[in-house]
């Protein structure tokens, strides 16, 4: 499989990451085996998968140990991404977080060092309990600073963001910072960032890393109905503020009906043409343009060997066309909000 550039960074990447939210386990996901981790990370590597994505807040930074221990002997090889919380951007906090990582992960240097979500009241106050309307957000010109001050430094190479919508994407180029990357959530089911971000990012040699390419299982065929989808998963804007049970926070009535009956559809293409819908569904992601990685949180080795066998697969224009025309009802009823948890008036991405 052809290796992509990710911006304008001597850095290349298989077009499939491995997505580590679940390493070390945690609430969300459960238990995750180290013995696990280590063989899926090998098998990744062997099988020429080079990008890691983790973060300090997966797991309270046990996402991060569990990978630096998985990679050891063999960091030369890996594409490491982390990602520092909105909450910790003030330059002396933001440094020491990022030594933190540094320490957790057992590494010199992280590869691409992001910003987890953008500088905001509302994203900080998902992240920080402590913080009210009364505090001062940290500044978006001295965390880049920070971020450029640390690539000088060697303990990154790269600076890239998450979640960024338009308006905060040109705010972070306008401070000098050379931007690779932007991670954020595209798949079959969530559309949102084709109408402005993903050209923005196109024109501006910015990189998407979609996250949630199988939308945490969605788009396995693993649920045929909303009720089958764990409560906890069943939070953003695509299910019923009534489906999460305390979890949703966006007050919305969602789009079940439009979301299982393109689901069901596309099972029945990707049966058609003799593939698994997961298979389908991460070659539609891949083949996109401006996207140069799509993350999947393969869990175990049977996991990431399904995976693995989108990149057999060449579906051909037709049936990429006709999977956009399936999933295009989610799109209209979502809208061009790519903030898929607040509601679309109170979004974090702008």
């Amino acid at each position: 499989m052809m290796k992509r550039r990710v911006g304008l960074s001597d850095i290349v990447v298989h077009p499939m990451g491995m997505g580590c939210w679940a390493y070390g386990g945690g609430e969300y996901w459960g238990a995750q085996n180290q013995s696990d981790v280590n063989e899926i990370v090998h098998l990744a590597l062997d099988s020429g998968i080079n990008f890691f994505d983790t973060a300090e807040a997966y797991n309270n930074g046990d996402s991060e140990v569990s990978l630096g221990i998985a990679l050891k002997g063999r960091r030369d090889e890996a594409i490491v991404c982390s990602k520092v919380s909105p909450s910790n951007t003030k330059p002396d906090i933001l440094r020491k977080h990022c030594e933190n990582s540094l320490k957790r992960l057992a590494m010199e240097y992280i590869d691409i060092y992001m910003l987890h979500w953008p500088i905001n009241r509302l994203s900080v106050q998902h992240f920080s309990k402590d913080f009210d309307s009364s505090h001062e957000l940290p500044s978006v010109q001295e965390a880049f600073d920070t971020l450029m001050a640390l690539k000088k430094e060697g303990k990154i190479r790269n600076i890239g963001v998450s979640n960024f919508g338009i308006m905060q994407l040109q705010e972070a180029i306008d401070t000098g910072a050379e931007i690779i990357a932007n991670e954020i959530t595209y798949n079959i089911l969530s559309r949102a960032i084709e109408d402005e971000i993903k050209p923005f990012c196109i024109k501006n040699n910015i990189s998407i890393i979609a996250s949630m390419a199988l939308m945490q299982g969605t788009l396995t065929g693993r649920y045929a109905k909303a009720e089958d989808v764990p409560p906890h998963q069943a939070h953003s804007r695509h299910f019923s503020h009534d489906r999460g049970k305390g979890t949703s926070r966006h007050f919305e009535d969602g789009c079940e009906t439009e979301v299982f009956e393109a689901i069901a559809r596309i099972h029945n293409l990707a049966a058609d043409i003799n593939c698994s819908m997961a298979a389908l569904a991460i070659a539609w992601v891949i083949s996109k343009q401006g996207v140069d990685c799509a993350l999947l949180g393969s869990r175990n080795k049977n996991e990431l060997l399904e995976n693995l066998a989108a990149f057999t697969l060449s579906p051909g224009k037709a049936i990429l066309d006709e999977i956009d025309k399936l999933s295009l009802p989610v799109l209209e009823k979502l809208g061009n909000n790519p903030d898929y948890y607040e509601n679309r008036l109170k979004s974090r991405i702008c």
